[in-house]
């Protein structure tokens, strides 16, 4: 077995215009890392369109109303000051959607024992009832509650190393005491959530890094705090919510992590699922606005992926 790669055209068709660092460049920039031949022997294959039931786990029906009645038929329409739809929106965040879906059915399935989405919009900032921070729909609350109830278990833990906290993610659990939440995040930054304090019942692991902070402080972080957590919660599946924008060359915020920090966290990660989960583990792309950082970081996080 080998690690599946999930992606899907409509992920290039999802226009923010011009200027926004959310578009499809980046897509395109990880297809090139992939393509690599040390890559060749990715199970790559496409996403399918995601379910208003799968979208409903997480999010309210008005939401769901909201969002993909906003998606205009020509030009671009604001949710917010910095989430954009445009015609081809409403299809790529419900591929995003089956993308994280159809990732957990083939860890469960035997089909791999893990499995990256190469997916946009990214989610982990979409709240059950709002759309912020460039996310429409909240790919990896979805999949783990998809994972909870189609798949029999309780515990699922999240990874999340993107720069920016996941507020939406954390909305969602934060009084289900069997989906573990763990961030390492800047902080004071964008969203303004993500306190050391915020604990919700006991399964919010918050750990903010000032800015500045590089591969020392990031790695002594999920050594001392979050991989002991997750350890202890014995989750039956890990998901990560991966965001490659506190590497050092990101536009969008001040911390200083290199591809081989995500090298690192990610066999750590296979190395907790493993021992816990029968080695099911499911990663899904958030941010990462530098381009050619972007295709490292993800080049080096799918390698680790491969490894297991």
């Amino acid at each position: 077995m080998t690690t599946i790669c999930f992606s899907h055209r409509s992920f290039l068709e999802h226009d923010t215009g011009l200027g926004h660092p959310e578009n499809a460049e980046r897509l395109r920039s990880i297809e090139r890392a992939l393509s690599r031949p040390d890559f060749s022997g990715l199970d790559r294959r496409e996403a399918p369109r995601g379910t208003r039931e799968q979208i409903r786990l997480i999010h309210t029906d008005r939401h769901i109303d909201y969002v993909l009645g906003a998606v205009p038929k020509l030009g671009f329409a604001y949710l917010d000051g910095d989430t954009v739809v445009s015609p081809g929106s409403g299809e790529a965040a419900l591929h995003a959607v089956g993308a994280a879906c159809a990732a957990v059915d083939a860890v469960f399935a035997k089909e791999s024992t893990n499995a990256f989405c190469a997916v946009r919009p990214p989610g982990h900032h979409a709240e059950p009832d709002a759309a912020m921070g460039f996310c429409l729909f909240n790919n990896i609350a979805i999949a783990a509650e998809y994972a909870r109830k189609h798949h029999g278990i309780e515990r699922v833990a999240i990874m999340d190393f993107d720069v920016h906290h996941g507020n939406g993610t954390q909305r969602a659990f934060e009084t289900n005491k069997d989906v573990l939440y763990a961030s390492t995040h800047q902080f004071p930054w964008y969203p303004g959530t993500g306190r050391s304090g915020e604990t919700g019942a006991g399964n919010m692991i918050n750990v903010p890094l000032v800015a500045g902070s590089g591969s020392h402080e990031f790695r002594l972080a999920v050594a001392d705090k979050i991989l002991p957590a997750i350890n202890r919660f014995t989750p039956e599946l890990v998901l990560i919510s991966a965001g490659f924008d506190a590497h050092r060359d990101d536009p969008l915020a001040d911390l200083n992590l290199v591809e081989d920090d995500y090298a690192w966290v990610t066999s750590e990660l296979v190395k907790l699922a493993k021992e816990h989960a029968r080695g099911r583990l499911v990663s899904v792309l958030e941010g990462g606005y530098n381009l050619e950082a972007l295709g490292k970081s993800v080049a080096a996080h799918v390698r680790a992926l491969m490894k297991s």
